[in-house]
């Protein structure tokens, strides 16, 4: 690929989004587009097709997507079916109407099914029940995928997926009520912290199982597989190893030097017992991650003291 190839970052606003841009201009890529959300909205076919025309992106990597935490997912699964759908639809699509060269697409590990064996190999796909609590956002990213590969069996594209474990990082949404879990909780104990709060309410039981990456460790194995992956092969995209939802909370009380009781609330949903993805693939092509947990949620936390908190009051003293 050129360095002065056009790539189009679709949610290059994103988390995700915004890390894989990173890494791109990083290696030298500079002639890289996108608009926000405000600016473009990627449901609307006639208006991507309108992008599609005047920009001509020689490469596309698809990571818009409306995401959220189990609470928003449960609130509003029509509009996470509707939207992600509507986004990958568009996206795909106009990538082979314009000959877009490569795509890559951002999928999700909450595909596999609810009782998956563990660790969950790509081939597990499709062969049990998905998490209720996610289900329309998962079944929006087993089509996104399916759609990449009946496009290339039927049409010759190049479009390639990758399936993220649980993502965290710089650039999270720490929103409380939209955040997923590492954001969510680096906020509860940061509350209780400054309240002195002696315990901390937690949903479901403590013992579901997680995997997280650090969000520059991710867009590091779509910038890798990019360039050197092509085929109808997906990739699981993780660390290889998971954490209980207990666990992870005292390292994030142990981050942020603060402890006190969990309260855990059995009667809130756990949602999937564990996500633990079989890295194997990934590993024989290359690639492996590079970050801790614990040195990652360590960013995290500076990051949400340095710039979470100064918007948040920034914004608190445009209001008054």
């Amino acid at each position: 690929m050129d360095k002065n190839s056009k790539i189009f970052i679709a949610g290059r606003g994103g988390q995700v989004g915004a890390a894989i841009e990173k890494k791109f201009r990083r290696e030298g890529y500079e002639n890289i587009i996108g608009l926000r959300s405000s600016e473009l909205d990627l449901r609307e076919q006639a208006l991507v097709r309108e992008y599609f025309e005047k920009e001509r992106p020689e490469y596309v990597v698809l990571a818009a997507a409306k995401v959220g935490g189990i609470m928003a997912n449960m609130q509003s699964p029509a509009e996470f079916l509707y939207d992600n759908l509507a986004i990958q639809n568009n996206i795909i699509e106009c990538s082979r109407i314009y000959k877009v060269k490569k795509l890559l697409f951002l999928a999700s590990s909450c595909i596999y099914p609810r009782l998956s064996p563990q660790p969950m190999k790509e081939e597990y796909l499709l062969d049990g029940k998905l998490e209720p609590t996610n289900e329309g956002y998962a079944v929006a990213k087993i089509a996104g995928l399916k759609m990449c590969q009946y496009y290339n069996m039927q049409y010759g594209t190049d479009y390639i997926s990758v399936m993220p474990c649980n993502i965290y990082g710089y650039g999270d949404n720490f929103n409380p009520t939209k955040s997923h879990v590492v954001a969510a909780l680096i906020r509860k104990v940061h509350e209780a912290k400054v309240s002195k709060a002696k315990s901390i309410p937690m949903w479901g039981t403590g013992r579901a199982r997680r995997e997280l990456m650090f969000a520059e460790d991710l867009a590091d194995a779509c910038f890798y597989l990019f360039g050197s992956y092509s085929g109808n092969e997906f990739f699981n995209v993780g660390v290889g190893s998971d954490i209980s939802m207990k666990e992870l909370a005292e390292l994030i009380m142990d981050v942020e030097d603060y402890h006190v009781e969990l309260a855990f609330d059995p009667s809130k949903p756990d949602g999937m017992p564990q996500k633990l993805m079989d890295v194997s693939r990934l590993s024989r092509a290359g690639w492996r991650a590079k970050t801790n947990l614990r040195e990652g949620l360590e960013k995290t936390y500076r990051y949400f003291l340095d710039v979470v908190l100064p918007m948040e009051q920034g914004k608190e003293e445009g209001q008054e």
